[in-house]
């Protein structure tokens, strides 16, 4: 019976682990996509640091990432269409992920 309580606390281990990555790559991902956007709409440093902040915020008002584009869209106006923003949220999630896994 010892067998199974260690595969089920590994398996509970890995799902939390999981969850865990998934948050941050999230978080990197909106960090990055903030710091895009600053670009675009010229903010640079501080500027471009809180821009990215908020993003981040954004991101904790629903699950999905629908909070999150609508604040990138209502933010960069008229400057980025809504597959440009789309298209780069996925490219950056993929940088985002590579990025936690050459830190570990």
């Amino acid at each position: 019976m010892s067998s199974m309580t260690d595969r089920e606390t590994a398996f509970e281990s890995k799902f939390a682990h999981d969850a865990e990555m998934q948050f941050k790559a999230e978080a990197r991902r909106n960090k990055l996509l903030g710091l895009c956007a600053a670009d675009l709409m010229g903010k640079t440093g501080d500027d471009a640091q809180a821009h990215a902040r908020e993003i981040i915020k954004a991101d904790l008002e629903e699950a999905g990432d629908e909070d999150v584009y609508r604040k990138v869209s209502g933010d960069l106006d008229h400057r980025a269409d809504e597959a440009t923003i789309r298209t780069q949220m996925i490219n950056l999630m993929v940088e985002a992920k590579t990025q936690l896994m050459s830190e570990i």
